[in-house]
């Protein structure tokens, strides 16, 4: 690639950056910052320090080797361990470039993690991103700083897939694996990782996901998803398998058909969710997700 044409994409990726960044940060500061420190609790107890016992303290709380060497009861004290570790589950699986509205799926998913990053630098925590397709395409360890975030930034905006397809459980499994103490994690996906029938793929890596992580889920979907215009025959290709067919969208029938297999597909991933407790939150990529994320937020 001639440099003058590798220097004007990347003065676009930095632009592109750049303006997310705003946007989002901007939101993190104004909106979510508290209602993100409410939502997503610390791991637990830290030890603090030990001080000599007073009246009503827990026994249980007696530091036993400090009292002998001091010949004073001691006790320990603990104080909340607000630091958490973020990750980010991204899906860049090729149906996430469909977009009939001002953005495509994955835009949308990619300005949504930001401002989850930017919540959590913003509250002090370590934040990491995994990009999956049908496979892990990358994993950026849980980091701080304004330097890291923008480096999973620019992996959202620029990252090219190697695999077209979709494994949310292939993601699930590796987020188990690679992080072994409890973090508070994202799934961001279409979530159109369904068999033949319908059902998701994934149930077992979920129900081991969320016994080991606190996961929530943000579906992002595209309004015309839902339902067929009636606009005649038209040639349709599915941009992971590529399998292509014709299809007539002047007939009831069609139409009914897809909206029914469409409406099933996402009552089956609702009681899935509901099943294990997951948190989760479906967005239109014409919507206004800061009251998804809000509503997700409240229900915490």
């Amino acid at each position: 690639m001639p440099s003058s044409s590798r220097n004007t994409r990347a003065t676009d990726l930095l632009k592109k950056v750049r303006k997310i960044e705003i946007k989002t940060k901007a939101l993190s500061h104004q909106i979510f910052a508290g209602e993100y420190h409410s939502a997503f609790k610390g791991r637990g107890m830290a030890f603090s320090e030990v001080r000599e016992y007073q009246w009503g303290d827990d026994v249980r709380a007696m530091d036993w080797n400090v009292t002998a060497r001091l010949r004073a009861p001691y006790v320990k004290v603990y104080e909340e361990e607000r630091e958490l570790t973020v990750v980010l589950l991204v899906d860049v699986s090729r149906s996430g470039l469909f977009g009939t509205a001002v953005e495509t799926k994955r835009e949308r998913i990619a300005e949504i993690a930001a401002v989850l990053s930017f919540s959590a630098i913003l509250n002090n925590d370590k934040v990491g991103a995994l990009f999956f397709s049908d496979r892990v395409e990358k994993f950026i360890p849980p980091g701080k700083g304004r330097s890291h975030l923008l480096h999973i930034i620019r992996e959202m905006l620029e990252l090219q897939p190697v695999s077209d397809g979709t494994d949310i459980g292939a993601a699930l499994k590796f987020l188990t694996n690679a992080i072994k103490k409890k973090c508070t994690a994202f799934l961001l996906s279409d979530m159109l990782d369904a068999d033949a029938e319908g059902n998701p793929r994934y149930e077992e890596a979920l129900k081991v996901a969320v016994n080991r992580h606190d996961l929530s889920v943000i579906k992002v979907h595209d309004p015309r998803e839902r339902s067929l215009p009636a606009v005649g025959l038209v040639h349709i290709k599915d941009s992971e398998t590529g399998a292509a067919a014709w299809i007539d969208t002047d007939s009831r029938k069609v139409r009914a058909a897809y909206e029914h297999w469409f409406a099933g597909l996402s009552a089956r991933e609702t009681g899935l969710f509901n099943k294990y407790q997951v948190d989760h939150v479906d967005i239109a990529t014409d919507d206004d997700y800061v009251k998804g994320l809000m509503a997700l937020f409240h229900r915490r």
